[in-house]
């Protein structure tokens, strides 16, 4: 198939899989309908098992992998990761209760790989799943096993999201109803007054931020950087570009959410979700068949962890245990899950414009710290570590 059809098939099941979630609110993960929709069209033969390669998105993939990390360390402002300490430590708990219950059950049961498999995309998403992909790949793992990142991260948010819900709107309701979410919010409006005060060690002008050929030539320089430092350090370059992405932009040598500046954050997610669907356009359906009980087992058992490990770290830190809760399963679906359910939650329990507005100013910042603690980066640290044990 012609590189351009492949590559407008493929993007034509991801636009599905987002309008689907627009219109169900985050309800149906996007994901999930791409992936299946672009399985079970392979397995009737409307689309060639080779489109994935044919696309050339996987070059794009491998060009543009380490930016992309780089970038990752850009999205959250390290002064609001410090602020939000609290939503980092519940976080990382949940995260690493559920790699350790994992590895005590899934591999004894299922094998080493099968762990592995699994525990990077269920404390993540789609990022680690396909660094996870990449590297069963190129340790020859069998395709009942490579399959597997795909199906967790296609399946992990069905639970996960409603739940979030449900603790959500009752810490919301608790909050309105005791009288506390005004004081909390005038307070959460001085701190981004002070932090806002701040200025940071480089400035770049704005014609430089806004031109987006400079943009580009900066992330490709930091993936560079980490590619090559990943050499002498035996560091995992992605590890490296994601610590990168987040000194670049404390010191403001790289604006916030740079990749978006440079206009290619849409086609550099293109050639991860494409790395994400090669192994379920190959498998057979006797594979996916054969992983599914690994899959429902690596669910439950680390979606248990995700909420021990987080409601520890909650009581621990005398946080509420239904926001705890809520921040630890990010790692379920991260963003922009987290911030459709936040905004829904808020716009259902505000009684008017000003209570969802201060709902917001309380719940959005530790539940965005929370997905992007998990997804954006604990992942990645998790999988690129049990990837290089394989």
């Amino acid at each position: 198939m012609e590189a351009i059809f492949a590559a407008a098939v493929i993007l034509a099941f991801i636009a599905l899989g987002e309008l689907v979630s627009i219109w169900s609110k985050a309800r149906i993960p996007s994901l999930l309908v791409a992936m299946l929709g672009i399985f079970i069209f392979a397995k009737i033969g409307v689309v060639p098992t080779s489109v994935v390669d044919d696309s050339m998105l996987v070059q794009i993939y491998t060009i543009l992998v380490a930016p992309l990390l780089f970038h990752m360390g850009s999205l959250i402002p390290l002064r609001t990761m410090l602020k939000q300490w609290r939503s980092v430590i519940i976080t990382v708990s949940g995260m690493l209760v559920a790699v350790l219950l994992l590895l005590l059950v899934v591999a004894p049961l299922f094998g080493f790989e099968t762990f592995v498999a699994g525990a990077g995309p269920l404390a993540g998403g789609i990022v680690a799943t396909s660094l996870t992909t990449e590297g069963l790949t190129a340790t020859g793992a069998a395709s009942a096993v490579i399959v597997l990142p795909a199906l967790v991260l296609m399946l992990q948010s069905l639970p996960s999201m409603p739940l979030t819900n449900f603790l959500l709107r009752r810490f919301a309701t608790k909050l309105r109803d005791s009288g506390e979410l005004h004081a909390l919010a005038l307070q959460h409006h001085r701190d981004e007054e002070v932090a806002a005060s701040k200025k940071k060690l480089v400035t770049l002008p704005h014609y430089l931020v806004d031109n987006q050929l400079f943009m580009l030539f900066a992330i490709l320089v930091g993936g560079s950087a980490a590619t090559l430092l990943a050499i002498p350090t035996h560091i995992p370059a992605s590890i490296l570009a994601l610590i990168l992405g987040i000194a670049s932009t404390t010191i403001g040598l790289t604006p916030e959410r740079v990749m978006e500046k440079s206009s290619s954050f849409g086609i550099a997610m293109a050639g991860v979700i494409a790395i994400v669907m090669a192994p379920l356009v190959t498998a057979s359906v006797q594979d996916v068949i054969t992983a599914f009980l690994p899959t429902l087992t690596i669910l439950v058992i680390g979606g248990t962890g995700i909420v021990i490990g987080g409601l520890l770290a909650t009581k621990l830190l005398h946080w509420r245990a239904p926001l705890g809760m809520s921040v630890a399963l990010t790692a379920m679906y991260g963003f922009p899950a987290d911030y459709l359910l936040t905004h829904e939650v808020a716009r259902s329990v505000g009684r008017d414009r000003d209570e969802k507005e201060a709902l917001l100013n309380v719940m959005l910042p530790p539940m965005l710290v929370g997905g992007f603690t998990a997804v954006s980066s604990g992942s990645i640290v998790i999988a690129s570590v049990l990837v290089g044990l394989l």
